[in-house]
């Protein structure tokens, strides 16, 4: 399959242009982006516009910000184009519906990369927790990202904090295992340390809490989601499994849904129902 890739930040240069580049069944087909110097940087040729990549592939992977993402993937969807989308799929949930009903009306694929779930030891987690009687879950995602580094001068980080980047992550994982979220019933954010704490009603009646920043002078970045009830404790701390190894199973998987025509679990469709997580977080914060 050809792909396309519209982005050409440090998610792009560490995870995708090599993931995209290294799978066997993928032509890694070119990049867009806002900084021709950069995409150049990216092992693949560069497109002077959107359009002209995406008469060049068969899907198209995104690397950027949240606001700028849902308009560009709609256009490639109305374009046939199936879509690869960072996470979360849009700034608003008004974008992120009209992202999700232009999917389905085209008839395209799609995935959300939501990175962890596509590592062993997440898998792993997830299907100990199947079936057990969990009352309680807490997610913690603590890291120092936005106070230097590669991703310390994103703007929409900055803008959001850990419950925009890190939020779907935790909330992905809690909702997989714990029960569909139905309800926020507390939000708190400490701006000047971004430091979240959340807590989320499951259907099923689990309650889970999670605690996030992107703002805590912590290497590495703390991460733990923990399950409790009366089947006992089930948690997960294992981040071992590189972004790339993660990405590569993303793009099998992919590639399978496109090849059935059947959508993942972790389609635009996922990524609405974060969405709506995070919209309910933000209205109660």
């Amino acid at each position: 399959m050809r792909i396309g890739l519209i982005g050409a930040g440090p998610w792009a240069s560490a995870t995708q242009a090599p993931s995209l580049a290294a799978h066997p069944l993928v032509e890694f087909a070119g990049v867009w982006a806002r900084r021709p110097e950069a995409a150049a940087e990216l092992g693949a040729p560069v497109f002077e516009s959107v359009d002209a990549l995406l008469d060049a592939v068969d899907a198209v992977a995104f690397a950027v910000p949240p606001e700028v993402q849902a308009g560009l993937a709609i256009h490639a969807a109305q374009t046939g184009k199936h879509v690869l989308l960072d996470k979360p799929i849009a700034a608003t949930l008004d974008d992120a519906t009209r992202l999700a009903d232009a999917v389905e009306h085209a008839g395209v694929r799609s995935m959300v990369t939501l990175t962890r779930r596509f590592a062993p030891e997440t898998r792993a987690f997830l299907d100990q927790a199947q079936g057990k009687r969990w009352s309680a879950g807490v997610g913690t995602w603590l890291s120092g990202a936005i106070l230097g580094g590669a991703y310390s001068h994103s703007p929409w980080r900055h803008r959001d904090g850990a419950l925009f980047d890190v939020g779907p992550h935790v909330f992905d994982l809690l909702d997989a295992s714990l029960g569909s979220i139905v309800e926020v019933i507390l939000s708190r954010r400490d701006a000047a340390s971004d430091a979240w704490t959340i807590v989320l009603q499951h259907e099923g009646g689990a309650v889970s809490t999670s605690q996030m920043s992107l703002a805590t002078p912590v290497q590495p970045s703390l991460f733990r989601i923990e399950l409790s009830g009366r089947d006992g404790v089930v948690s997960l701390a294992d981040r071992s499994t590189s972004a790339t190894d993660c990405f590569r199973v993303l793009l099998d998987e992919f590639l399978a849904s496109v090849e059935s025509g059947i959508d993942h679990p972790c389609s635009v469709h996922r990524g609405l129902h974060l969405q709506k997580v995070l919209a309910h977080v933000s209205a109660n914060t």
